[in-house]
């Protein structure tokens, strides 16, 4: 599975902190919301395409949160 993007609300903290990946494998699509850090709680969402998934993206990033978008490092080979 390769992470296409990632997004962070910018807050520290396990109570505060939230994250979105976006990540494709072949042609599914899985968007995946976390909440808490790495510790914490995910939901999963899988789609046939990059729109679906994308669409979902951008719900899931609407409202008064500052979301930034983190880089990604290329997959080594």
């Amino acid at each position: 599975m390769e992470q296409r993007k990632h997004w962070w609300n910018g807050k520290w903290g396990r109570l505060a902190r939230k994250d979105v990946y976006l990540r494709t494998s072949g042609d599914q699509w899985y968007v995946e919301q976390r909440a808490g850090g790495t510790d914490g709680s995910s939901h999963f969402f899988e789609y046939d395409s990059e729109d679906a998934a994308i669409d979902m993206v951008r719900a899931l990033l609407n409202g008064p949160d500052d979301w930034r978008e983190l880089s990604v490092r290329p997959p080594t080979r």
